[in-house]
């Protein structure tokens, strides 16, 4: 079941002209939200937040704006059945909304961490890292090389080998009391979680830096984490960066 172009569609398969630019070229605007309580308002489900993050993008783009009024409906439709939901818009506004389950071992991994790759390569670093695109690939690479090497989640970096974000989501790390997170001047996604753990800890008065992760900062960080929409947060426990492993300690942003 998904929606698409103003209408609920129950099949498995979504049929495309073949000189679509969307098949052809991955040329669509994408934003994931997690529904909370099946509620589109919820605060946490930050659903003018993911509309702002699709204008930004469309008019960037010069691609047409879609029914947004459409757009809810189907999220609404959709909220009823499925926590997560992928909004894909194409260059003449048609709508895609698709849905699925949170990931199964969620719970567990907050508490005990997962492990992530760091994905030196060039092959792994994203074209138009500030939007979120079809063309998805290396991301896509990235984690599925991360997958076949144990772990959850990988790490892409820049030419200097900075670390600039993982392949889902946005990096936090934790030494001497305060936290630090990649600048956007560093080339990353300004991702939604990230701004609402930003206004979180504004509101706690817990120290936030936004720097540059050079290898010599990493290597002081005692506790690393990541953030995006549908896991919130996510200790980090392990990284596996070439031969090396090294083990941090878990700590929540609270």
């Amino acid at each position: 079941m998904f929606w698409y172009d103003r209408q609920l569609i129950d099949a498995p398969q979504l049929h495309l002209d073949l000189n679509d630019p969307g098949l052809c070229y991955g040329a669509t605007s994408f934003t994931t939200m997690r529904v909370y309580d099946k509620f589109l308002n919820h605060p946490f489900t930050s659903w003018l937040a993911h509309c702002d993050r699709l204008k930004t993008s469309l008019l960037a783009f010069g691609w047409q704006q879609p029914d947004w009024q459409q757009l809810r409906q189907g999220a609404e439709i959709l909220a009823e059945f499925f926590p997560v939901l992928r909004m894909a818009i194409f260059p003449d506004g048609r709508e895609w909304i698709t849905g699925r389950n949170l990931p199964a071992n969620l719970e567990e991994f907050q508490t005990t961490g997962i492990t992530a790759w760091v994905a030196q390569d060039s092959l792994y670093r994203r074209d138009l890292p500030q939007y979120k695109t079809g063309n998805y690939l290396s991301a896509y690479l990235a984690r599925n090389q991360a997958i076949s090497r144990k772990a959850q989640e990988a790490i892409l970096v820049d030419t200097q080998g900075n670390w600039l974000e993982t392949s889902t989501g946005n990096l936090w790390g934790w030494k001497n009391d305060c936290w630090y997170t990649p600048g956007l001047d560093s080339g990353i996604l300004a991702g939604i979680a990230r701004s609402r753990w930003l206004d979180f800890c504004q509101s706690r008065k817990i120290k936030v830096i936004e720097n540059i992760w050079h290898p010599e900062f990493i290597s002081t960080l005692e506790a690393i984490a990541y953030s995006n929409c549908v896991v919130d947060w996510l200790p980090i426990k392990t990284v596996i960066n070439g031969a090396k492993t090294t083990s941090y300690m878990l700590k929540q942003l609270e």
